[in-house]
């Protein structure tokens, strides 16, 4: 008995021996890999050709012609216009010249003064066929579309996305991550708890090969955009394994879920008819999950945001992001149409509204932000941003005298460590333990911060931080701002409105979380609990972020590079 009590503590001890010199080594690694993985992924993001496809010349009676570059074409004297007529009798934004899937062209109205005539009738909207006469303010120009043979050529001429080679490498370097965190996690955890460990590192290691080998199948190449957010994913495992491993489960189908989400509004993103149809469906879920809620939802903290079925507990104010983002995004010649943006209003308005009802002040600000984005792609006034900012501070004034949740949060702002150890709790013991790991971290399941409520979710940013290092920590901002200047840059070639708002919409959703998250559990920022955006526990969480996603992958117009662009035939 005494050999074997010998032999065990040898074996401990050789454990424990082996733990503390991977940890050491994984403390640089890690980090390390990460640094090259997000260069490697952010670099064709930020630095690739923008090139406007041309669809069709607008040939005018003087012989000269304009290039057609997008979808959808403002023709207007706004020198802001697709197509510049400068001439007093053409409307600032006269109409919209539009294509569609199949080829087809049409020509809207933009309610402007002197009217739009095609072949010397007044239209509001009309499709356009070979020979069409077009008379705008008194000019008159002809629509020549470019042949399928010129689409196809202009098709292979276009900037490519990544090869398949580099995304392969990419995902490998990811791999490699992987495999470091999880045998620091099995060195230094407890063995009840390897088969959680396994669970959600393995659940990612197959989504993200099963999702590249899709790709594959379908011929797409571009991989950075699911590489970086399988990258966040992996830190969530990490910061999960550490505080609750009994959720892995929850946690891991969601993800399944979220991916299952991403290619679901891909698809639907894929034909722009299709995706307004979608549209409609969205608009009515995205205020059928906040109704719900409300009404049968339970509260903590304040906030009446989650929803309790069983044992599942669900936050339906994550889907309604996604939702939301359907709303906003829309054709030019419905962004046109002063209805459609009164409606919109309306239906803000109504988000809003309900989110307030709920106390959930930190989701409402997501969507007014989310909002401004919408507002400003819109009408592109900076004037408007103003008013919307200037009714955000009376309206915020309002909720403060009357929600003490919220005036308490703010109370809170600034003022942490006048209160260690009740409402400045959670985030002093986040400074102090960001301080105390450090550049590199002290490594997996080391930290303190895993006794502190939340620490997987509303102040997970600290617990990255604290076992991984600040390095990590703030990689993951930046991979969440790579994806928002790749929505920004994308924009300029977009080929519809639709895919320009959704995306940057999207982006800018997922950027404004994240920053809400680091900046808040810091005390630079009112702690709102916002989730860091596939990072933080939370199933609707996760899936959420992967629906926004979606919107930022078909903004990608790079040749072969996003599943939601069509092949040229």
């Amino acid at each position: 008995m005494t050999d074997l009590q010998t032999i065990l503590d040898i074996v401990a001890q050789s454990r424990a021996l082996y733990a503390d010199v991977f940890t050491a080594a994984a403390r640089y690694l890690v980090p390390a890999l990460a640094a090259l993985l997000l260069l490697h992924c952010a670099r064709p993001l930020l630095s690739f050709r923008r090139e406007p496809e041309i669809w069709a010349w607008l040939k005018f009676t003087d012989g000269s012609q304009v290039a057609v570059t997008h979808w959808e074409n403002v023709i207007g004297r706004s020198k802001s216009s697709d197509i510049t007529v400068a001439l007093s009798t053409v409307s600032r934004n006269h109409a919209v010249l539009t294509r569609y899937d199949d080829g087809s062209w049409t020509i809207t109205d933009a309610s402007s003064k002197t009217g739009t005539w095609v072949n010397g009738e007044r239209v509001s909207i009309c499709a356009l066929h070979s020979g069409d006469v077009i008379s705008i303010g008194g000019v008159d120009m002809e629509l020549t579309p470019i042949t399928k043979r010129q689409e196809q050529l202009q098709s292979q001429l276009r900037t490519k996305g990544s090869s398949g080679w580099s995304s392969l490498l990419g995902l490998m370097l990811l791999t490699l991550m992987q495999a470091l965190m999880l045998t620091g996690f099995l060195l230094s955890g407890e063995p009840e708890e390897y088969p959680a460990y396994l669970l959600g590192f393995g659940v990612v290691f197959l989504c993200q090969w099963a999702l590249f080998l899709f790709y594959t199948v379908i011929r797409r190449s571009s991989f950075e955009v699911e590489t970086i957010a399988f990258f966040l994913c992996t830190l969530g495992i990490a910061a999960l394994a550490t505080v609750k491993p009994g959720e892995m489960l929850k946690q891991s189908a969601a993800m399944i879920m979220g991916v299952g989400m991403f290619l679901l509004i891909g698809w639907s993103l894929r034909d722009l008819e299709r995706a307004k149809r979608f549209r409609y469906l969205a608009v009515l879920a995205g205020v059928g999950f906040l109704v719900v809620t409300l009404l049968f939802g339970k509260e903590y903290y304040g906030a009446k945001n989650w929803l309790v079925i069983g044992g599942l507990s669900l936050q339906p104010s994550e889907l309604s992001k996604v939702c939301f983002v359907y709303a906003g995004a829309s054709t030019m010649d419905r962004i046109m149409n002063k209805r459609n943006l009164i409606l919109f209003i309306a239906y803000s308005i109504v988000i809003c509204g309900l989110l307030a009802l709920m106390n959930d002040f930190g989701t409402a600000m997501i969507f007014f932000c989310a909002f401004l984005i919408i507002a400003y792609l819109r009408s592109g006034s900076v004037g408007t941003i103003g008013l919307a900012c200037t009714a955000l501070g009376f309206a915020g004034v309002l909720a403060l005298r009357i929600a003490p949740h919220a005036l308490n949060r703010f109370a809170t702002w600034r003022h942490v460590w006048d209160n260690p150890f009740t409402s400045g709790y959670q985030q002093t013991q986040a400074i102090m333990c960001i301080a105390s790991g450090g550049l590199f971290g002290l490594g997996p399941g080391k930290g303190f911060l895993q006794k502190v409520f939340a620490a997987d979710s509303d102040i997970v940013f600290a617990t990255i931080s604290e076992e991984w290092g600040l390095i990590l920590a703030l990689m993951a901002v930046l991979a969440v701002a790579a994806l928002g200047f790749f929505a920004i840059r994308t924009s300029r070639v977009s080929r519809s409105s639709f895919y320009c708002i959704g995306g940057c919409t999207a982006a800018g959703i997922l950027l404004i979380q994240a920053s809400l998250n680091c900046l808040g559990t810091v005390d630079v920022l009112p702690f709102t609990g916002v989730t860091f955006p596939f990072i933080s526990n939370g199933g609707t969480s996760m899936i959420g972020a992967w629906g926004l996603l979606a919107f930022v992958k078909a903004a990608d117009t790079r040749q072969n590079a996003s599943f939601a662009v069509r092949f040229s035939k």
